[in-house]
């Protein structure tokens, strides 16, 4: 009897660590494993706020901002300097992706068709919304994890700091500038980046 429990025992703990690495990988773990090959955001792709596939590889030649956002932040109003943004350049090569999260200050606790309903109705945003995602700690997306850690971007490392955090993406598809939550989408800066 004890030789028929040993067996088990043996059966069980070869299958569950002999190569079964899908029992303890999960897609974000595969995802981050991938990402430390990319030093661009085209081989990323993720959900949209209407739940369809979003690929960055459509983003090539284009110059990317992307910024996390929130409902009821005091600096939600930056959702209207966005929307004028993206308008004023879409036809120049370049496209606002916005990120809703919750990790600051529980200012985004939507769902993603109450946060795109409230984008539409009082900003009118048109800029592509994502799903809501984590932007920082144990459960960061893959996306972000590649714009905050310079073994992932090659470029720098970053905190996302507060809601609206901009992050500036080349039309070669590398990091290339951190905007602080505060600077307002149409400051001059982000705009001689975008002629740049």
């Amino acid at each position: 009897m004890k030789s028929i429990y040993l067996t088990l025992a043996l059966t069980i703990t070869t299958f569950c660590f002999a190569g079964n690495t899908n029992a303890i990988n999960s897609p974000n773990t595969i995802q981050m494993e991938n990402a430390k090959e990319n030093t661009t955001i085209y081989n990323f792709k993720v959900t949209d706020i209407y739940g369809d596939t979003f690929d960055f590889a459509t983003l090539k030649g284009k110059k990317v901002m992307i910024v996390n956002t929130a409902s009821e932040c005091g600096l939600t109003p930056q959702y209207e300097q966005l929307e004028s943004l993206y308008k004023e350049y879409a036809d120049k090569d370049f496209i606002i992706i916005g990120f809703p999260s919750n990790n600051f200050g529980n200012q985004e606790t939507g769902t993603d068709q109450e946060i795109a309903a409230f984008c539409s109705a009082n900003y009118g945003v048109t800029f592509p919304m994502m799903s809501k995602i984590e932007v920082k700690g144990d459960q960061i997306a893959p996306i972000y994890a590649f714009l905050t850690q310079k073994k992932l971007n090659g470029v720098q490392d970053s905190e996302v700091q507060w809601n609206f955090q901009k992050y500036l993406i080349g039309k070669d598809g590398e990091l290339e500038k951190v905007i602080g939550p505060r600077t307002l989408p149409t400051d001059q800066e982000i705009k001689d980046w975008i002629r740049s």
